[in-house]
Parts: structure tokens; sequence; C-alpha cells
């Protein structure tokens, strides 16, 4: 666990870095800098690019990492890189043809509830291209074991200039229609810049050669195709279809929710970046001893972090939102709760996708992902008209819920390996016992007094307990080395 433990602590330092500049955004650039209707529609433009960012590239970002360690020589290596830069434009080039030929048809379609949508509908393909493009090189940095750079550009440079771009609209250096513009320049240079680092790492010798497997990696590639697509529709179809149902702006007012709620999954997104590769690697070696030691590990520490951030996060939600001083931003208490409980049952799956997509069983996630897909879009279009925004939280956190469940069960089934042990039931309890019994503490002070006394308070006496309780022997084992190492 040793690279594990040593990539993950710096990734998680660039996530929290990149969320403490993205919540600056969300909660009060992007409210206060920006017209509500252009904060609803960069947040739908840049969920539709992800939504068909999957097909666009043809899933090379994970086909990548499933199929890099299996070939033994350079040769075959440089093959399989180049050809993960060509095979998408077999999609690319069509799709923008006929994209061009109908687009008065497709651009009438997206903005029949919201005319603004209808002059920036092309740049959803440049965007989803720019955003592909970048993920396979990232990619090819992680089967080398460098993801921190690829990180670090996804998760601050991004932020960092949509902050600077803000800033020039609220100076007057930038119109509203100007800065939607600028941010897609953006995604265009955090493409180009990963590029750079990713050649700078490994150089492969350009050749139109097709690897051997072609015909394996095309099949792969297909599924994958489909279930990202599902996954992404999981994560993007409530910003998408809002503004289907509802005025745009509500747009708006959910992602603030989503922002706050999704903070609980840092730990997660900065491990995963790592334990990905490691675990294809294991699953081509069919190490089934170290999948389950990584399964379990990743699991239990997952959920301690998950836990905490879930405390901090819904217990401080009422200062919080007194601080982002908008009221019409500030009614997302069900937003949140549901969305952080569907990402720390993400958490507590551990490196569960992992090992199905790497697995030969992968066929399975393609399946569990379109019915993720279908039940996810049936439920947001019921329960977004019966219960407004709060219901697209709701289907999404019921829609993780069961199909989560059953990709543990199918592990199980398959692999005899599930992540939990009664640690992970003792934590489960801890957590839910601080949120029940703090959930109406509220100091009437300074909010941002509150918010630090308060999580003081939550993080010490957590950090105590789970200690206490040896609820995980790599997170005893890290607190007794900084103890020797400073006393």
């Amino acid at each position: 666990m040793g690279i594990v433990i040593q990539q993950s602590f710096k990734n998680t330092l660039i996530l929290f870095l990149g969320f403490a500049i993205g919540g600056i955004n969300v909660l009060f650039l992007f409210t206060h800098f920006l017209d509500k209707d252009y904060y609803g529609l960069i947040t739908f433009l840049l969920s539709a690019a992800n939504l068909i960012l999957p097909l666009m590239v043809l899933g090379m970002q994970h086909t990548i990492v499933k199929f890099f360690s299996s070939y033994k020589s350079k040769q075959q290596q440089d093959a399989f890189l180049v050809s993960s830069i060509l095979l998408p434009l077999l999609v690319i080039i069509p799709i923008g043809l006929i994209g061009s030929f109908f687009y008065e048809f497709i651009a009438d379609l997206l903005s029949e509830k919201n005319l603004i949508i209808k002059k920036y509908t092309y740049l959803i393909f440049l965007v989803s291209i720019f955003m592909g493009y970048f993920e396979i090189f990232y990619s090819w940095t992680k089967v080398q074991f460098h993801s921190v750079v690829g990180n670090f550009i996804k998760e601050v440079f991004v932020r960092l200039m949509t902050s600077f771009l803000l800033v020039a609209v609220f100076l007057g250096w930038l119109s509203n229609d100007q800065f939607i513009y600028a941010v897609v320049v953006v995604y265009f240079l955090q493409m180009f810049i990963m590029f750079v680092y990713a050649i700078n790492i490994y150089k492969p010798v350009f050749s139109l050669k097709f690897p051997d497997n072609i015909k394996e990696i095309w099949s792969f590639s297909i599924y994958i195709i489909m279930a990202g697509s599902a996954g992404t529709i999981l994560l993007e179809i409530d910003k998408f279809m809002i503004p289907q149902l509802k005025q745009i702006a509500e747009v708006a007012y959910y992602t603030v929710g989503i922002y706050i709620a999704t903070v609980v999954a840092l730990p997660t997104r900065a491990m995963q970046q790592i334990v990905t590769p490691i675990t294809a690697k294991e699953m081509n070696s069919n190490n089934l001893k170290e999948i389950e030691k990584l399964y379990k590990a990743t699991s239990i520490n997952l959920l301690i972090m998950g836990g905490l951030l879930f405390l901090l996060i819904n217990l401080n939600l009422t200062d919080m939102y007194r601080i982002i001083n908008k009221p019409e931003f500030s009614n997302g208490f069900w937003i949140v709760l549901f969305i952080s409980m569907a990402k720390l049952y993400e958490m507590a799956m551990g490196t569960g996708n992992a090992i199905i997509v790497n697995s030969i069983y992968y066929r399975i996630y393609f399946y569990l992902s379109i019915a993720m897909a279908v039940t996810v879009i049936l439920m947001n279009k019921w329960l977004i008209s019966l219960m407004g925004i709060n219901g697209a939280a709701l289907a999404t956190f019921l829609v993780v819920f069961i199909f989560n469940t059953i990709k543990i069960g199918f592990i199980s089934w398959k692999y005899k390996l599930q992540p939990f042990t009664m640690q992970s039931v003792k934590l489960t309890f801890i957590t839910a016992l601080f949120f029940l019994l703090l959930l109406k503490l509220n100091f009437n002070m300074n909010p941002f007094v509150s918010i630090i006394i308060k999580s003081t308070f939550i993080a010490i006496t957590y950090f105590l307990i789970v200690y206490w309780l040896q609820i995980s022997a790599d997170f005893n084992g890290f607190v007794n080395n900084l103890i020797k190492k400073f006393l």
C-alpha cells in the first residue's frame, strides 16, 4: 500500500486545494459575479459535454488502464497508446459532420424550454473532445503510476482559471457571453498541457500499426462506451434534465448543493487515481489475495474519511448557507443530505468498480450501467416533477444505493470477496450517532466562528473514537507514526 498511501495523500491535498478554489467559485463568485441564467447555462453545457464524452473518445481512458499492463514489450505498448489517439477520430469526425447537418434541429430541441441554450449548443461538442483527450493523456500517466500532476491539472488548473475569469466578469473585462467562450478555451488548454506532460512521461514511437489484440480492445471499448455513458448519465443527467423541466436558473441552485455534498467524495477520488491501475495489474495477474487486501483496506479507510466529511458538511450546512447569503440558493438541505449519503455509500465500495471493470466479467458493468441510466432517467423525470430539484437528489441516492448493492453482491458471488467487516458496522453506527445527536446543534454567533468550533469538536471526537476502537490498522498506524515523529 506504500505507493497508494503516498500518491493518495498528495492527490488528496490537491483535491482539497481544488475543491477549496471550486468552493469559492461555486458558493461566492458564480453566485455573485455571474448572472444566474449564465451560471445555469455553463453548468448545463459542461454536463452535456460529460454525457457524450465516453462516446467521443471510445472510452479509451478506461481501455488504456485495463490493457496497458498486459503488453510486455515497448513496441506493443507504443502501438497501443498511439491507437488510443487515432481510434476516437473514427467517431469524432462522423459525429461532427452529422451534427453540423442537423445542428438547427439539435439546438432547437435542447433550447425548447430555455432559449439561451441555442446559441451555444455547438460548444458541447468541442468541450467533450477537449475533456475526452485530456482523460486519454491522463491515463497515459496513471499507468506509469504518475497521477499527481494530472490530478493537479484536472482539479486545480481549471478551477483557478475559472476564478480569474469570474473576477474578470466582475471587473467588466469580460461579459457573461464572453465568459462562456473563455471557459471553453480553458478546457482546451487543460488538454494541451496534459498532452505535453504525458509525452514527457512516456513518449511512444509513432506507428500506424494497431495492436494484435485490436478486436479485444474494440470489444472492450464498445462496452465501456455504453457503460461509461450510462455511468456519466447517473452523475450528470439531473443537471441536464432540470432545464428541460424547470427554469435554467434552478440548475444553478442545484449545483451549489451538489458541490457542497461532493466534498464527501474527495478521498475516494484521490485514492482511485492510483488504486485503479494497481487493481487492473493485479487482475491481469489473477492475484486475488492482493485484490482482497486492497478491496477491504480502501473501503474502511475511505469510510473513515468520508464519514468525517459527511458530518462536517451536513452539520455545518446552515452556517454555510448563511455565509453564501443568497436566499434563492439556500434551500439545499435535502440535496446535500441525499447526495452526500450516495457518495458515502460509493466510498464503501472501495475498489469494487475497478474489480468489475478489469475482470473477465466486465460486460456485467455495461449491463448494470445501462440499467442504472434508464432507472435514473425515469426516476428523475418522476421525482423532479413531483419534488423539484430535491427530487433529482433523491433519485440519485436511490439509484446509487440499489445498484452499488447489486455490484457488491456480484463481486461476492463471483470472487467470494466483499469489502465489509464488523469494523464497517461500528463505523457506520458512530457516524449515524454523531449525525443524529448534533443535527440540531446551532450556535447563535458568526457563521465562520460557528463552523470552526463545531468542526474542531466533531473532528477531534470522531478521530479519537475511531482510533480507540481500532477501526482501521492503516489509520492507527498512520497516527502512531505521527506521534513517534513529533514526540
